[in-house]
């Protein structure tokens, strides 16, 4: 199994930048699909962002424009950058995995299995 453990949250102000990293360990990461969740409070957990197994990068429209996501080059360390910060943005920012179905990343990046504790971003 993999262990997910992000960091890189922090309080901004509206218009600043943040790049949260979430490290892997146990299991390469290279063998899921990862991605990026968050959750404010009151209100459903909504994603952000995946890079699947074959290495498809995507983004919801809530942050496409204005994010990035990115790796290490040694698939240990999985890093998201959002710029222009919302206070809409403001959530708890979680790292997750999924191990791929028939070589294929199927599921929406809100239901993968594996979640890390995540990280608080707040913007004001």
């Amino acid at each position: 199994d993999v262990q997910l453990v992000e960091s890189g949250g922090g309080s901004v102000q509206a218009g600043g930048s943040l790049r949260l990293s979430c490290a892997a360990s146990g299991s390469p990461y290279s063998n899921y699909c990862m991605g990026w969740v968050r959750q404010a409070p009151g209100k459903l957990r909504e994603g952000v962002a995946r890079v699947d197994s074959d290495g498809t990068i995507g983004y919801e429209d809530s942050v496409k424009g204005r994010t990035s996501i990115s790796d290490d080059g040694a698939k240990s360390t999985l890093y998201l950058r959002i710029d222009n910060l919302k206070p809409e943005d403001t959530a708890m920012y979680y790292c997750v995995a999924d191990l791929p179905f028939n070589g294929y990343c199927g599921r929406p990046v809100v239901d993968f299995y594996y979640r890390g504790q995540g990280t608080q971003v707040t913007v004001s």
